[in-house]
């Protein structure tokens, strides 16, 4: 298994952590939650796309570019 998997849950947890507290605190209207919720959001879209293509690139077969028909 590759080191990407575990490390893009992570990354989604914490994201999703980092949203919650932000959403939590959005009747506050302060910068810092505001920035929060923006990096929450883009911490758990990366996780998600780092594991995701971390499954994908495991679990797919070997690409051979060279077997293609030749004139």
């Amino acid at each position: 298994m590759s080191l990407f998997i575990p490390l893009g849950a992570v990354f989604a947890i914490a994201g999703a952590a980092t949203l919650a507290t932000a959403i939590r605190h959005q009747g506050e209207r302060s910068p810092r939650y505001a920035a929060m919720l923006i990096g929450g959001m883009m911490a758990t879209a990366f996780g998600v796309v780092m594991a995701g293509f971390a499954i994908a690139y495991e679990t797919a077969a070997p690409l051979d570019l060279n077997a293609g028909a030749a004139p």
